[in-house]
C-alpha cells in the first residue's frame, strides 16, 4: 500500500469551515522562518494526522471558507483543482504555502 500523500484536518470556528492540509511527509518538521533562527512546527494538532485522498481534499476545499495549504503535493492539487493560481503560492521555510479566504459580497 502506498504511503498517503496528504493529511487534513477541518476546523469549525463559528461560521467558518477551515481546511488545513499538508503533505504527509512534512508533519512534525520545523521550518525556518526568515534569518532569525526561528522556526515554525508543522503540527499534527493543526494539520491533522488522518491521511486523505485527493478526492476528499478537493471535496473539502469546495466547501472551505478558509484553507491553509502547505507542501508541493497539496499545492499542485489545489492548482489542478483551480483553487490556487499557477505560480501564485508563496513559501514557508522554503516549502510552497497558500492561504485561501472566501470573500462574500455585502448583504
Amino acid at each position: 500500500m502506498a504511503e498517503a500523500a496528504f493529511v487534513m484536518r477541518v476546523h469549525r470556528v463559528r461560521t467558518e469551515f477551515v481546511v488545513a492540509a499538508c503533505d504527509a511527509d512534512l508533519l512534525e518538521r520545523d521550518l525556518p522562518v526568515g534569518d532569525s533562527g526561528r522556526t515554525v512546527r508543522v503540527s499534527s494538532q493543526f494539520y491533522g494526522e488522518r491521511p486523505v485522498s485527493s478526492e476528499e481534499l478537493l471535496w473539502a476545499l469546495e466547501r472551505a471558507t478558509i484553507a491553509n495549504l502547505l507542501g508541493e503535493k497539496v499545492i499542485a492539487l489545489a492548482v489542478k483543482g483551480g483553487y490556487v493560481a499557477p505560480g501564485s503560492a508563496g513559501t514557508l521555510g522554503g516549502v510552497p504555502h497558500a492561504e485561501i479566504f472566501a470573500m462574500l459580497g455585502p448583504g
